[in-house]
């Protein structure tokens, strides 16, 4: 079977790669590879680096997966989706997006997670496409939107399914910062070295507090997710 997920770890850096040779969907089996590498950064204790393949970050859930008819699959990876989100925002060390291409509705929700998102100014898409083709933005999503994209951003990615562009991802609230092709794997290893010299313990109990609420309301919002998403089977 062709690992979806690769992982490295090197000079106190986990390098975690999603690469299912298409569009990065996140389906149930990538989430448990994505689950067990962030185990495998979890023991190694270093700096997280989340990235895709060039051009593509993710392009969502896997809608192979919503067109199967499975329910149950499809609670599974609806919910595995939501608490990787969760994880991850509550994540023990830090955790970097190198947003190597476009990201789309959970690929940017996973974006949305990570502590520091870095991009690539070479117009790559992102969005949350829901209500565009017919479905409901999930209370998780939503809550994890709310805490990172400007007020404008918000109503206008989730509400109307506005997609943005590198070029004004950063004053959306998707991305912390832009670079050229040629600066970005520099300034990836640049910011993994600099949250390296962060004192870990202090790094996580700031963390835990400074999203105490968040945590709290996204736990709530992924429950009455589940409940509305359980009674589909």
């Amino acid at each position: 079977m062709t690992s979806l997920v690769e992982y490295q770890f090197v000079e106190s850096v986990s390098t975690i790669t999603l690469n299912d040779g298409k569009a990065n969907a996140i389906s149930p089996a990538m989430l448990a590879e994505l689950n067990a590498a962030l185990d495998k950064a979890e023991s190694d204790a270093g700096v997280v680096v989340i990235r895709g393949r060039e051009g593509l970050f993710s392009g969502g859930f896997d809608l192979s997966v919503f067109k199967s008819g499975d329910q149950r699959e499809i609670l599974s990876m609806l919910q595995g989706g939501a608490e990787l989100a969760e994880r991850l925002l509550g994540f023990p060390q830090p955790t970097i997006a190198a947003c190597n291409g476009h990201a789309m509705a959970m690929g940017l929700f996973i974006l949305l997670s990570c502590d520091l998102r870095i991009g690539i100014d070479a117009g790559h898409r992102f969005g949350a496409n829901e209500v565009a083709i017919g479905l409901t933005v999930p209370r998780f999503a939503t809550t994890v939107c709310r805490h990172r994209l400007t007020p404008a951003a918000f109503n206008c990615g989730l509400v109307l399914a506005q997609p943005f562009e590198s070029s004004n991802a950063v004053n959306a609230g998707i991305l912390d910062v832009t670079v050229t092709p040629d600066q970005f794997e520099k300034t990836v290893m640049g910011k993994a070295v600099a949250c390296n010299s962060l004192d870990i313990k202090s790094h996580r109990a700031t963390k835990q507090r400074a999203r105490a609420g968040l945590l709290s309301e996204l736990r709530t919002s992924i429950e009455l997710d589940c409940e509305d998403w359980s009674q589909r089977i």
